[in-house]
């Protein structure tokens, strides 16, 4: 059982796997979203090296690139509030100008600025 899985890049996942955490690589829009409904529906995901069971999952470490192929559905399952806690990290190649986190849209939408 794994209680963080990541979700990114396959230098991102060495890094993690160095510590321990498993992951998988995803490099298509319609990969990721296959994933990430196994990840929070079924609390599976198949890896290279067998079935990863997710049922204690506490936290799902996405890279940004991987959130935004993802896109609403993963907007969605931010705001239902369930777990697991989804934590975006920027990727390898850095964060891009476009990329707007979920907590950025309701800062701004509310008219908070937090400095």
């Amino acid at each position: 059982m794994a209680e963080i899985f990541v979700l990114a890049e396959e230098e991102i996942l060495i890094a993690f796997g160095m510590i321990g955490v498993k992951g998988k690589a995803v490099t298509s829009r319609d990969d990721a979203i296959a994933t990430f409904r196994s990840i929070v529906q079924n609390k599976k995901c198949t890896i290279d090296r067998g079935v990863v069971d997710l049922s204690d999952c506490k936290m799902l470490i996405l890279s940004e690139d991987i959130s935004d192929m993802i896109g609403k559905e993963l907007a969605d399952w931010q705001l239902s509030g369930e777990f697991p806690l989804i934590v975006e990290i920027p990727p390898l190649s850095g964060t891009s100008a476009q990329h707007t986190r979920l907590v950025d849209a309701v800062r701004q939408a509310i008219g908070i600025k937090i400095q």
